[in-house]
């Protein structure tokens, strides 16, 4: 690979979103100094290096023997159908979803991939937030919801999963459509999901019960499903959780999750005895706090969805993109970074001080589906 042109980045920080901008900019990268002397790529990391390599074609991956550099020269990302990826049990599928995503839409053909492992974590969004909330913000940005899918057939909870959920997405003709999207409407309603996976169904009621009973002090409408599972669709491991989502009059869905399971398979290994599980009750209270907060905040998405709309703010076609959110998490602040390093698009950034809200503004980059005009 062509060591030249390629561009040198350092640390293990933001890989999966340098990998997603590098295939989508086919800007050849060289990561270096990942976790030196700490073992280098997490199991996760080479996961997303093998679902990459499933999605797309004429690509060139190479990782040195201690994990700690990666050479990548991107392809063109195919897409296709029936495609399978097992994303093991260190990280939830939600952590491969985001880029799928990205890279679908941008793909030759529509993508459509079973992704395996476990569907509700404490890290990652949940699988039920990007299947109320992530795939219909895409709509914002001219993406057809026709076929835009996420089917949740068997849940997996930490630490042995045993989930599957069933991906689809279309590519689009040439371009995303440039937003101005900075009204958040006040919130008129809010809908939900409690799960729970080899345990009592009655722990759903507990959680749902303590969820609504916060929401009901500012607002009637609320609804929050259950969904039990036993069995095969339960997965291998015991857990429960809830997600969330207030709707407001313009549209806007605003998210949040949450979920109780024993430790992960790495966190195990530091505790020698189970810990004290936070029960139903408080796990509803926590999440209905949450929402709140993430509504008060204000912006037209919360806090876990800022770093992907400014991605596909700066992928547009070169028009102005204005958009709103509350304050600018860590890792929205790194994203706006990494989006300059490889799409050469600035944000111009503007604080309310009245709502404490952020206006950002940018030019898109105008990225094309061409593989789709290739075929």
């Amino acid at each position: 690979m062509g060591r030249e042109k390629s561009r040198r980045l350092s640390g293990s920080r933001d890989f999966r979103q340098r990998l997603v901008l590098a295939t989508l900019t086919s800007t050849p990268i060289i990561i270096k100094d990942i976790r030196a002397g700490e073992g280098g790529l997490r199991q996760h990391e080479m996961s997303l290096l093998h679902l990459l390599d499933k999605v797309s074609d004429q690509h060139v991956i190479d990782v040195n023997d201690t994990g700690t550099k990666v050479g990548y020269k991107p392809g063109v990302v195919l897409g296709g159908k029936d495609l399978e990826h097992d994303c093991g049990v260190h990280r939830g599928i939600g952590y491969f979803i985001e880029p799928l995503i990205l890279l679908g839409l941008f793909g030759r053909s529509p993508l459509s991939i079973r992704l395996k492992g476990i569907t509700n974590d404490t890290k990652d969004p949940s699988v039920d937030t990007f299947r109320m909330v992530t795939l219909h913000m895409l709509k914002h940005f001219g993406v057809p919801l026709e076929g835009l899918e996420l089917k949740i057939e068997n849940r997996g909870a930490p630490p042995r999963g045993g989930g599957e959920v069933l991906l689809r997405v279309p590519n689009i003709n040439s371009t995303l459509k440039a937003v101005n999207w900075i009204d958040e409407g006040m919130v008129k309603r809010i809908r939900g999901v409690t799960f729970s996976t080899n345990v009592s169904p009655q722990i759903e009621n507990r959680i749902l019960y303590a969820a609504r009973g916060l929401f009901n002090k500012f607002i009637p409408d609320v609804h929050i499903f259950t969904d039990h599972r036993a069995g095969l669709s339960g997965g291998l491991s015991a857990g429960y959780g809830v997600s969330v989502v207030a709707e407001t009059t313009t549209g806007c869905l605003i998210s949040a999750d949450a979920t109780v399971s024993y430790p992960n398979v790495d966190e195990m290994s530091e505790q020698s005895k189970k810990p004290e599980l936070m029960s139903p009750e408080d796990l509803g209270e926590q999440v209905a706090s949450m929402l709140l907060e993430e509504v008060a905040q204000g912006g037209v998405v919360d806090s876990t969805h800022q770093s992907l709309l400014f991605m596909l703010c700066a992928l547009c076609p070169p028009d102005v993109s204005k958009v709103r959110v509350g304050q600018l998490t860590p890792h929205a602040i790194e994203s706006l970074r990494n989006i300059k390093e490889f799409l050469d698009v600035k944000f111009i950034i503007k604080p309310d001080p009245n709502s404490n809200t952020v206006t950002l503004k940018c030019v898109g980059a105008g990225v094309k589906n061409l593989a789709r005009k290739i075929s």
